[in-house]
């Protein structure tokens, strides 16, 4: 009964987590909003691979690394912060385009798979996310690990992060967001980028 409590448990702190605004809901948000529905659920799926991969590290040792190698993340939060730092600039460089010109710009350059994969690739460059699943498995992991924690842990963080996602993908890729985007482009990508962009120096630098 006390492991399936910590299921549970841990189950409920990373839905906490994930709900929260950061590089993650940007990137799904704009992806969404100026390319697809599709492209979103492609992210959305990255950003749950990026939670189920932090899970399995996490269930493994990622605490205990950390502590053992300080300098594992210090590495994880420069490598972090210059990928999101370089989404922040991609975002920023197409802010003033017009919707039409990204929309035959995507239609060559961004596939679903690289959607997916820049999913992936923002959730793992983010070591706070790191950090929080090292505490919330120190904290709530039972002292004895049943095997099965090993398969149920990472599937319930891939299905926390990836369902929130395409919650967030479906509803701002519907009408109304899309023509709010539309007449506030500059502005949503403006603050988008500079948002993220900010999250990457604070990372780099703090």
């Amino acid at each position: 009964m006390q492991a399936y409590m910590s299921v549970i448990a841990i189950t409920g702190a990373l839905a906490a987590g994930a709900v929260s605004p950061g590089p993650s809901f940007i990137y799904v948000a704009r992806n969404s909003i100026s390319l697809s529905r599709q492209h979103g659920f492609a992210t959305a799926l990255g950003m749950g691979s990026g939670a189920c991969t932090f899970a399995i590290i996490a269930i493994l040792g990622l605490h205990a690394v950390f502590t053992a190698v300080p300098v594992a993340f210090w590495l994880l939060k420069i490598v972090g912060g210059a990928y999101l730092v370089y989404l922040a600039s991609k975002i920023l460089r197409s802010a003033r385009q017009p919707l039409q010109a990204l929309h035959a710009d995507s239609a060559t350059n961004m596939t679903l798979k690289q959607a997916y994969l820049f999913g992936l690739f923002t959730q793992l460059s983010n070591p706070k996310t790191a950090i929080v699943f090292a505490g919330v498995f120190s904290a709530l992991l039972p002292q004895t690990i049943p095997a099965y924690f090993y398969v149920v842990i990472p599937l319930a963080a891939f299905c926390v992060d990836a369902g929130w996602y395409f919650i967030v993908a479906f509803v701002l890729s519907s009408e109304a967001p899309r023509k709010a985007y539309l007449r506030f482009k500059s502005v949503f990508d403006s603050t988008a980028g500079c948002v993220m962009g900010l999250l990457g120096l604070k990372l780099i630098l703090g």
